[in-house]
């Protein structure tokens, strides 16, 4: 029995500026995971995840390559990453072989709603992971990193792969995305090996180490928000005018390069300042684009961090899911949480996840 786990995220700051190449943001790994476990089976194999009635979906190979018994399948990200680590195995002389592969969450609540946290990208990434354990293939950082990013590019998906990269790296990271195109441009031409040791252009990660006396505090709306669906919202809306677009990435790039230098020198005042600077440049993207990034809920949540002395945004897309606070010391932390639970605000007891395992 194989089994590998990755990390939930949240954003910290540089939300929608990200999905363009080399703009900054921050992230954290959350210390709540998903884990797959990989056993191997003879002539046919099965996926199951806890997530979904515990049903294990049946699959065959067809010339190597890996097909459902189902038409419809809620596992698309798992698929992907299969097939493309299968291939980058294939490539290195590896024979495919049948395993059962099930999948258990911790980024959901006990309803089934999705905090998030970054579930498709952590469940790409422990995917990967086990798979380049269970074909004995090099497991690095960057090689995870590049072969669930081209998963993602596979099904599609819209957003920068930053939620990939904190649950690959773990930790605080301040994290610039690559050039989809190039990427997709060079797959054609190379190999998946080729391509994973080849540069990226405008891929970096940076670890960051906070402040001793900076607190992190994560609120959830309890209302579940799709990422893909506000990010298309603003990608088709933001033609209507492209230089107030062009303004919010300049100035989201040069707030979260002053995060990133306070970070550096231990200024947890000023990574508070930026936050608040960071919450302003996406309320007025939010109404250039007349895209709803701050529910009510969240403006509640940030307002009422504000009385503590908190600095308070939304986190990742908007639109619902979980709002951050930066608190300095320990100051006003017990007093916020009582008063959210009473607007049915709820503090998610998460600690930052430092990876060690790669």
């Amino acid at each position: 029995m194989i089994e590998a786990s990755a990390p939930g995220k949240l954003y910290i700051a540089g939300e929608y500026a990200v999905v363009e190449p080399g703009y900054p943001a921050i992230l954290v790994a959350v210390d709540q995971f998903i884990t797959v476990s990989l056993e191997k089976s003879e002539r046919v194999g099965s996926i199951t995840s806890f997530q979904y009635g515990n049903l294990p979906i049946l699959w065959k190979r067809e010339n190597d390559r890996l097909v459902l018994d189902k038409r419809e399948n809620p596992f698309h990200y798992i698929l992907a990453a299969i097939r493309v680590t299968e291939e980058y195995a294939k490539e290195q002389g590896k024979e495919l072989s049948f395993y059962h592969l099930t999948v258990d969450s911790e980024l959901d609540s006990s309803q089934g709603k999705k905090y998030g946290l970054g579930s498709s990208a952590a469940v790409t990434v422990a995917t990967v992971h086990a798979l380049c354990r269970f074909y004995k293939l090099t497991d690095s950082k960057n090689v995870i990193f590049k072969l669930a990013a081209l998963a993602h590019l596979s099904v599609k998906s819209n957003g920068s792969c930053g939620d990939v990269a904190a649950s690959v790296y773990g930790g605080w990271l301040a994290f610039t995305t690559f050039d989809p195109a190039w990427v997709l441009d060079q797959k054609e031409h190379n190999t998946v090996k080729e391509l994973v040791e080849m540069d990226w252009p405008h891929l970096s990660f940076t670890p960051l180490s906070p402040p001793k006396d900076l607190r992190l505090v994560i609120g959830w709306t309890g209302s579940p928000a799709s990422t893909s669906h506000l990010v298309d919202e603003v990608t088709n809306k933001r033609s209507q005018d492209a230089m107030a677009y062009d303004i919010f990435l300049e100035k989201s790039k040069e707030c979260v390069n002053a995060m990133i230098t306070a970070f550096q020198e231990g200024n947890v005042t000023e990574i508070q300042r930026q936050i608040r600077k960071n919450r302003q440049l996406l309320l007025q993207m939010s109404q250039d684009t007349s895209v709803t990034i701050e529910t009510p809920t969240l403006t509640k949540l940030c307002e009422m961090a504000e009385k503590f002395k908190g600095a308070a945004k939304s986190s990742g897309a908007g639109g619902g899911d979980c709002g951050i606070v930066i608190f300095n010391r320990k100051e006003g932390l017990l007093s916020l949480i009582t008063d959210w639970e009473k607007e049915g605000i709820i503090n998610l007891p998460l600690h930052v996840y430092q990876k060690t395992d790669l």
